[in-house]
């Protein structure tokens, strides 16, 4: 993390409970994506992660959890949760430690060696459609990736 970066995060951490950190492929050809940094650390409860969602919908995502979990929820793997996304519930899963290398660079160096956990937040369709689903399209499966074991 670059000293700026780091000043930031800290700041956000202190302010907020957690930063947000938001990736995105310049080129168009990946999902972007955002996870929170901090949340462990200020609560206990794992790092959240949601893939797929434009920038300001996936800030939200990821801020209602923290919400949440500094009010003292905690949230099951597999279980599935109101009042992320409007009308629809959200699934979360276990991330396994194999993908924190690829995605989660920013915590591993706020952590700086100290384990931490990080939840996926997954979403249906408009639809109501998951990702596993048999009918789920090509294009969903591939703008939402699922990293997470589910239960």
């Amino acid at each position: 993390m670059e000293r700026g970066d780091d000043q930031r995060t800290k700041e956000d951490i202190g302010k907020y409970g957690c930063s947000v950190m938001h990736v995105f492929d310049a080129d168009g050809d990946l999902p972007s994506f955002a996870y929170s940094i901090g949340i462990q650390q200020e609560t206990g409860a794992p790092e959240a992660f949601v893939i797929g969602l434009k920038r300001p919908m996936a800030h939200s995502v990821i801020n209602e959890y923290n919400r949440r979990t500094r009010e003292g929820e905690r949230f099951e793997i597999g279980k599935y949760y109101a009042g992320f996304l409007g009308g629809f519930e959200v699934c979360i899963g276990a991330v396994p430690r194999s993908t924190y290398d690829e995605y989660f660079g920013q915590n591993i160096d706020f952590y700086d060696g100290r384990e931490f956990d990080v939840v996926q937040i997954i979403y249906p369709t408009t639809k109501g459609v998951w990702p596993w689903a048999p009918d789920a399209s090509e294009a969903f499966i591939q703008g939402q990736p699922i990293l997470a074991k589910q239960g």
